[in-house]
């Protein structure tokens, strides 16, 4: 096997780690009559229906872990649903329906998504004292669930979300201002059940794991204001001058929000908020599988944020310092986390995501040093990184064969956040499809050992 095998199986070995499916059979089980969920257990005489809705990439196997672990009998008796999740998830299940809220790779929100959002709501808000609600969130929940506020448009939505997420603001700065503009988000799903118990069931792609951000916390009300909204936007604005696209319609509505506290209604009944899976646990099942390779582990932390470029950089010092050292075993880093791209200004045609950049900036440390035995992979847990068909991608010394023999630049690339055009002309792109999870992304990076 070789390093970069190792590197792609250590990867593999985390993303397994956090299958959906896998994360709800462990925590919902159904037998003798019983509901077993998270120590509590609940008679199935007494409930009338097991409603199931919810959003995210994770969302068709958390779905399928739900009708596995109930049973065949029990879904067709009592379980109905509906899943918001993207049009490359989609399959047939029993009885939880999923739908296709965007296309792949697209993460914004759409008419689809309006349109599914509605249903959810429909659902929740027929809930009886006699109704079980499973609510299953994961990463991309956000973009799934749209449903804005009366005097919010979806495109008014969508110009705010392109300007923050091009302005390079965090997955909390974006949430931050998301929930306040929408009927779902930030505990408007809780809002609208009349009745009945909720319970949620949460695959975490936010670093520290925030009920309320992940996926704009539809099932936790919102401790936010809408004056934080205000200063995210204001601050995003200053930065890009006139060239703002926010529209005056996002204004508005905080402003008055701002003035006006009953806009945060309290819920009718409570929800049971449980995180199954998060990028931690995607680390240490990837810190495991390199020691049964041999290599000696280093974990770099399994929340880490700042700049893909800065953090591809970073890695690749490591690795070259480590190389100095006399080890026998080979060392291997292990990150996980989510870093940002600020889009620089440019009218050339670009295609990237924040994975793909950090492998770049490596590979572009890298180009003039001898990097014989070691490897770099970023990749996406949820097999997307950016509008690309792409989880994320890889640079070692092949890679940097294939640069020199074509004869490019990786800065050239990097000015303008062109990684996807980069990395399909020299081989070095992850392609995974779906993995129907969502944690973050997994940083791998090998330093073969003398033995080796």
């Amino acid at each position: 096997m070789t390093l970069r095998q190792q590197a792609e199986a250590i990867w593999n070995a985390g993303v397994a780690s956090v299958d959906s499916t896998k994360l709800v059979e462990r925590v919902l089980r159904y037998h003798d009559q019983r509901l077993e969920l998270f120590g509590e257990t609940l008679a199935i005489a007494g409930l009338r229906r097991i409603v199931v809705v919810g959003a995210g990439k994770a969302g068709a196997g958390m779905a399928a872990g739900v009708e596995q672990s109930l049973g065949k009998d029990l879904v067709d008796e009592k379980v109905l649903g509906w899943i918001n999740v993207p049009l490359d998830c989609v399959r047939p299940l029993q009885r939880i329906h999923l739908h296709a809220a965007r296309p792949p790779g697209v993460n914004e929100p759409t008419a689809e998504g309006v349109f599914g959002s509605e249903k959810i709501l429909e659902l929740v808000g027929s809930l009886t004292d006699d109704d079980l609600c499973l609510v299953l969130i994961s990463g991309g929940g956000s973009a799934l669930l749209p449903a804005p506020v009366p005097g919010i448009s979806l495109a008014d939505k969508l110009a705010v979300t392109r300007f923050l997420m091009h302005s390079g603001a965090t997955i909390q700065q974006l949430n931050t201002v998301r929930k306040r503009i929408s009927r779902i988000k930030g505990g408007g799903l809780l809002r609208t059940a009349p009745a009945g118990r909720m319970v949620s069931l949460i695959i975490s792609d936010v670093p520290n794991d925030p009920l309320d951000i992940i996926a704009s916390g539809p099932t936790v009300c919102d401790q936010g204001t809408a004056q934080e909204a205000l200063d995210v936007l204001q601050q995003f604005a200053n930065a890009a001058g006139t060239k703002t696209t926010i529209p005056d319609s996002v204004w508005t509505t905080l402003d008055e929000q701002a003035r006006n506290s009953s806009h945060n209604v309290p819920p009718a009944i409570s929800c049971a908020n449980y995180v199954i899976g998060n990028n931690r646990t995607a680390v240490d099942a990837a810190a495991q599988k390199a020691k049964d390779f041999g290599f000696e582990v280093r974990i770099l932390g399994s929340n880490r944020q700042g700049i893909a470029q800065t953090m591809g950089g970073e890695l690749a010092e490591l690795c070259l310092a480590a190389r100095q050292e006399s080890s026998s075993q080979g060392i291997c880093y292990v990150g996980g986390g989510e870093p940002t791209v600020k889009l620089a200004v440019t009218d050339k045609p670009r295609r990237g995501g924040r994975n793909q950049e950090v492998a770049l900036a490596a590979g572009s440390r890298w180009m003039n040093e001898d990097i014989h035995g070691m490897v770099i992979l970023s990749g996406g847990t949820d097999g997307e990184d950016g509008p690309t068909d792409a989880a994320g991608a890889w640079f070692d010394e092949t890679i940097q064969q294939q640069v020199q023999q074509k004869g490019l630049n990786p800065d050239d690339f990097l000015a303008i956040n062109d990684s996807y055009t980069f990395f399909d002309q020299v081989g070095g792109l992850l392609k995974t499809g779906p993995t129907h999870t969502n944690v973050m992304d997994l940083q791998i990076a090998l330093v073969s050992g003398a033995r080796r």
